[in-house]
């Protein structure tokens, strides 16, 4: 049995679950923050195969569900979203302060829905504790130092890393790679995504060989919202040859191969067509999408199912891992980098580590 431990009670913390969302900014180290009016009595179809409809959305929510998860304590700043979190779970062991709680309690799996300014500092504070698994919200973090610190941290213990849940984490993401490795399409000879996205990457999982360089153009300054990530298009080449088309108006990601393609749109979800042979010759025709299909929610459910299966072996790392998401940081950096050089080809790994992107929220 692991205890787990949630840092954080926002949304993605705890209340997603618990109340309608508010569209209130907020500044990174703002103390009193809008919490809505909650529902702590709110129930949840839970089912024991991830990918069923009904799941809930929040890390809590998500850890305390788990047959292997026997306490979910808790950490947060407003003393009204840990006394909601008490009541909801009948929780004791509940603290203002993060570091304390993981010093003193040592849970074996964290989730940290801090600000993403402090992601990399308890991640690799919880790994110190002696944690066993974690689970991160996006954006992952700010800069690809931190991406350096997190992810060595975490492989050098052996501790599974999840950031962010995105669609990437739902189980039909996997299928999708088992039919590419069956040769469904053939070779995979490009990928196509609307951005690089390092919030949400879908393309970075299907790249089995590490970015060479990146050409980039069409990018923006920093925006009055605060975010400065990559908004214009380009291309990523990577050191196996693999293309990733960087497109607006892209789907979700498109998978090219030699004999066929998959794509996957958030509102259709996925479709595969493959190259056939029939009575007139040689024809391209769609095919029935083999289950699991994607579905919502899609939340934190699947990061902590992926983190577990890590534990229990079934897994190698989880789909939007941290090294997987810090892939796509890196490759976003690069492309900024790219178009403000006027489109020049921009050699990986980037050698500045302090680079690093601001977003919208500070989630």
């Amino acid at each position: 049995m692991y205890r787990a431990a949630v840092i954080g009670l926002g949304w993605m913390g705890l209340l997603y679950d618990l109340a309608a969302r508010v569209g209130d900014r907020f500044e990174i180290d703002d103390i009193d923050r809008p919490t809505p009016p909650l529902d702590i009595h709110r129930k949840f179809h839970h089912y024991d195969h991830p990918g069923d409809e009904g799941n809930p959305t929040s890390y809590a929510e998500a850890l305390w569900d788990r047959p292997e998860v026997e306490t979910v304590i808790a950490a947060d700043r407003d003393p009204k979203r840990l006394k909601a979190y008490g009541e909801r779970y009948g929780i004791e062991a509940l603290y203002e302060d993060a570091e304390a709680m993981l010093r003193k309690e040592r849970p074996d799996i964290v989730a940290v829905c801090t600000n993403t300014k402090y992601r990399a500092h308890f991640t690799c504070l919880a790994v110190e504790c002696g944690a066993k698994g974690i689970v991160t919200e996006k954006p992952m973090v700010h800069t690809l130092g931190e991406v350096d610190r997190m992810v060595g941290t975490c492989a050098s213990a052996g501790v599974p890393l999840c950031c962010g849940a995105i669609t990437t984490t739902h189980p039909s993401f996997a299928r999708a790679k088992a039919l590419i490795a069956e040769g469904a399409i053939g070779e995979l000879v490009s990928i196509e995504a609307p951005g690089a996205g390092a919030q949400h990457q879908n393309w970075s999982y299907f790249l089995d060989a590490p970015p060479a360089w990146v050409v980039g153009t069409g990018d923006q300054p920093r925006r009055e919202s605060g975010s400065d990530e990559f908004a214009g298009q380009g291309m990523l080449v990577a050191a196996d040859g693999t293309v990733v088309h960087f497109r607006k108006g892209a789907p979700g990601v498109r998978l090219c191969g030699e004999r066929g393609e998959m794509v996957f749109d958030y509102g259709k979800g996925w479709r595969l067509w493959q190259q056939v042979e029939g009575p007139a010759g040689s024809a391209v025709a769609e095919l029935d999408w083999p289950q699991p299909q994607f579905n919502v929610p899609y939340g934190a459910v699947y990061c902590v199912d992926d983190v577990m299966r890590c534990l229990a072996g079934e897994m190698e790392e989880p789909k939007n891992s941290g090294r997987r998401v810090g892939v796509a940081l890196e490759v976003e950096v690069a492309l900024k980098v790219s178009a403000a050089r006027g489109g020049e080809r921009v050699e990986l790994p980037l050698q500045d580590r302090s680079l690093g992107l601001n977003y919208d929220w500070f989630r």
